[in-house]
């Protein structure tokens, strides 16, 4: 019913993954896997709900806490998650990274730890750093069954007084760890027990493979939390801006909202991104598990080139996220070296995984979020960089 095989061109529509690639790989005649947006159209029902509101032709101001957002929110986390939430904890923002600055200058002052789980998405140490916090690192472990957090240093970490917040990650990019109910219940008594507030970042939280199953921060908090979320990433949508989340305290939420509105007056939504929220919610779930299930044959493919060529990486694919988290350490190669012959001879834009922090040398991370034609032309390109360097 949904054609995700259909290559559509990005190309001169201000599109930051093709257009401006040449900004962080210095070439711009490259095909590009890197930051994770997908080069799919939207679902047809966010179209045509777009369709119909743009048909209207007037486009003031506009509210996020109206019923009908409020109501599609709730329903999704029952209808995906089975799990309840209370609306009056939901708020607005225009990014999570935004959202996630503000609650760290809410609970906590300059020079304050902030605890990440590393590898971490990049965007975390800039907005932990930028707002004059350190960065306590919790390095992921890798066993043969998948990425584990180590609760004891978490523990040790979380224990120290300055340390006031955990930036999760959930699922984890860029390693694709689903976060069991466990785990999280686990992580959520330890921040009670040392008073530590927790930032849930959940934005890739429809895309879980296999068996694995997302459980919502919301679902197992104590103590003073926050679960930042959105349908972009599902439902390809971000450019559209406009993210929400869901603050457990009254007086968190309130000064979040009160910096929102009063401070960088940011509370009027784009009525697109709430019209598209809306309709995806209500209506997407037939086209979002179609994508699904194309992703998730996309990271097969992967694992089947890759194993077929190089057999000593024995690679899988991730729990969760459309991105794949390759170590190509077994190999042993300079990583650098592969940049330069993927940029330079492959004409591929692949992301090195150092950007994402020290441990994440040695590995790259490839965007899956694409035509299975587009997709085969990266893999057979990083295969031939790789094979120039053994």
């Amino acid at each position: 019913m949904f054609d995700f095989s259909t290559v559509v061109d990005r190309h001169g529509t201000w599109c930051t993954q093709w257009d401006y690639v040449a900004d962080r790989f210095g070439a711009a005649d490259l095909l590009p896997f890197t930051i994770s947006d997908m080069d799919f159209a939207t679902a047809p029902c966010i179209t045509e709900a777009l369709h119909q509101r743009i048909n209207h032709g007037v486009f003031g101001y506009s509210r996020w806490k109206n019923d009908e957002f409020l109501a599609a929110v709730a329903h999704w986390f029952q209808q995906r998650f089975g799990c309840h939430i209370d609306t009056e904890s939901v708020v607005y923002g225009p990014s999570v990274i935004y959202m996630a600055s503000e609650l760290i200058r809410i609970w906590s002052n300059p020079g304050d730890g902030v605890v990440v789980h590393t590898p971490a998405y990049d965007a975390f140490y800039k907005a932990i750093e930028g707002n004059g916090r350190r960065v306590v690192p919790i390095a992921m472990e890798k066993s043969a069954s998948g990425w584990l957090g180590n609760m004891a240093a978490l523990e040790a970490e979380l224990a120290k007084p300055e340390n006031k917040i955990l930036l999760l990650c959930s699922p984890q990019n860029p390693t694709g760890k689903v976060w069991t109910r466990d785990e999280l219940a686990t992580m959520a008594a330890l921040c009670a027990r040392f008073g530590v507030a927790v930032i849930s970042d959940e934005i890739h939280m429809d895309m879980v493979w296999s068996n694995h199953a997302h459980t919502p921060w919301s679902a197992v908090a104590q103590g003073k939390w926050a679960l930042l979320t959105s349908g972009s990433k599902s439902f390809n949508i971000p450019a559209l801006t406009g993210v929400y989340g869901l603050i457990g305290d009254a007086e968190s939420r309130n000064a979040y909202l009160s910096a929102l509105k009063g401070r960088d007056g940011l509370s009027s939504p784009s009525v697109l991104a709430l019209t598209a929220h809306i309709a995806a919610y209500q209506q997407g779930a037939e086209w979002l598990d179609a994508l699904r299930g194309y992703l998730e044959e996309n990271l097969h493919y992967i694992a089947h080139a890759l194993n077929s060529a190089f057999p000593k990486l024995g690679w899988q694919p991730p729990e969760a996220t459309y991105l794949a988290w390759i170590d190509l350490r077994p190999l042993n190669i300079d990583e650098h070296a592969l940049q330069k012959v993927l940029i330079e001879q492959q004409k591929v834009a692949i992301m090195p995984g150092y950007t994402y922090g020290a441990e994440g040398s040695g590995f790259v991370r490839l965007n899956a979020g694409c035509p299975r034609a587009k997709l085969e032309q990266g893999v057979q390109r990083l295969i031939a960089g790789i094979n120039a360097l053994l």
